[in-house]
């Protein structure tokens, strides 16, 4: 997702510096270029050699070192830079960028840098909340820095609370959201659904489906990264949510149709990969129902159907795409309920297909609209992701 891009990893003396390797080490393989700047006080805490042994470009520190080109270094590199990220940020650093002071190649460099900008502060506890540090991370806000909040925890020095570094892999998450993908949903409002739903017998058993998930969860997290405010209506699933993402966790039919009609009126795209139960229980035993002799019928009732409610209560300019799992005469139904529930399009899979199924990673989709059929072929969930947003955004006309 970082191929091509240049990112410049600004390193400053905190303990928190180890940490910084794990992260070049995680943008490199995401294909980043990636061009380390160092302080003085940061080498005390670990060498310029480790950061060029994990992204292949030598580490900078020195203002004035003659072994780089004729170039003036500095402002070479912000030329190049696609995006800044300072992690760790001590509170001397922060206050320095804060007030545009420029005395050592970080600050020289970052000073000219015009692409967007992220800082980790990281330090102890009263040095975070001292109000002149708060004061100086505004500044950098209002400035159109992106202040990435610490952790809290246990620290290097002792005390407990808001000042470590976050973890590597979220960082990385912060870096995708800003640099992965155009922002062609910036200023949208997206809903998407995932996931099954649990129909409760009694407090033991429920009916249910094999969903995953997985399917509208990529839907979410692609959308995001391309600029969009998203809220996922999710049922129960295993899946760690996308982040920067509004989870509304729901577990029943009824549930999720409750969410659905509060939600949908603001939304401009709207997804509906959930597999919704069809039926529910018509009748819940507050205690566990006992095995008895000879079979047992349960007395099922209809659900809602979200679907044609969204159809039927669709604003002007609204986009809604409804999922059709089949496994006989696909694209006939799924053209079929295109219609009976009013909406712009339908992605179709046969349960049948290799790679279609439901708990696995990839999807073979066909998009049915008012045009005609489009086959995708097998491509990964995140993949087929993109390619629905794509169409859903050249019908939108956007």
């Amino acid at each position: 997702m970082l191929s091509g891009k240049t990112i410049l990893l600004g390193v400053t003396g905190g303990i928190a510096a180890y940490k910084a390797a794990a992260l070049a080490s995680a943008l490199v393989k995401l294909h980043a270029s990636v061009e380390v700047v160092m302080t003085r006080n940061a080498t005390q805490f670990i060498t310029p050699l480790t950061f060029e042994q994990l992204t292949g470009n030598r580490t900078m520190v020195d203002t004035f070192d003659r072994n780089f080109s004729h170039q003036v270094e500095h402002i070479a590199l912000a030329d190049r830079t696609d995006l800044v990220i300072v992690a760790p940020a001590t509170a001397n650093v922060c206050a320095k960028l804060a007030h545009g002071l420029a005395d050592d190649m970080l600050t020289t460099t970052v000073l000219a840098c015009p692409c967007p900008k992220l800082i980790a502060p990281a330090m102890n506890t009263k040095m975070y909340e001292n109000p002149v540090t708060q004061d100086n991370l505004d500044l950098l806000r209002r400035y159109g820095w992106e202040v990435i909040a610490p952790a809290s925890g246990r620290l290097a020095c002792g005390a407990v609370g808001p000042g470590k570094m976050p973890e590597p892999d979220t960082l990385v998450q912060h870096i995708l959201r800003v640099l992965a993908l155009p922002h062609d949903l910036a200023g949208r409002r997206v809903l998407v659904t995932a996931g099954p739903t649990q129909e409760s017998l009694d407090p033991v058993r429920y009916l249910t489906n094999h969903s995953t998930g997985k399917m509208g969860y990529a839907i979410a997290r692609m959308a995001m990264l391309r600029g969009a405010e998203v809220t996922l209506i999710s049922g129960p699933t295993a899946l760690e949510p996308p982040p920067f993402v509004t989870v509304v966790p729901v577990i029943s039919a009824e549930d999720m149709f409750q969410a659905v009609s509060r939600t949908c009126q603001q939304a401009d795209f709207i997804f509906k990969a959930a597999a919704v139960a069809d039926y529910t229980p018509a009748q819940y035993s507050g205690d566990k129902m006992k095995k008895k002799d000879g079979d047992l019928s349960i007395p099922l009732s209809r659900t809602h159907d979200i679907l044609s409610y969204l159809g039927e209560h669709r604003r002007p300019g609204q986009f809604i795409c409804g999922f059709s799992m089949e496994t006989r005469d696909m694209v006939e139904n799924s053209r079929a309920k295109l219609e009976k529930k009013k909406v712009d399009m339908i992605c179709a899979n046969n349960l049948k297909v290799a790679g279609a199924g439901f708990g696995v990673d990839t999807n073979v989709l066909t998009l049915i609209t008012a045009d005609g059929a489009e086959e995708l072929p097998l491509m990964s969930k995140e993949e087929a992701a993109g390619t629905i947003l794509d169409r859903a955004l050249a019908m939108a006309g956007c």
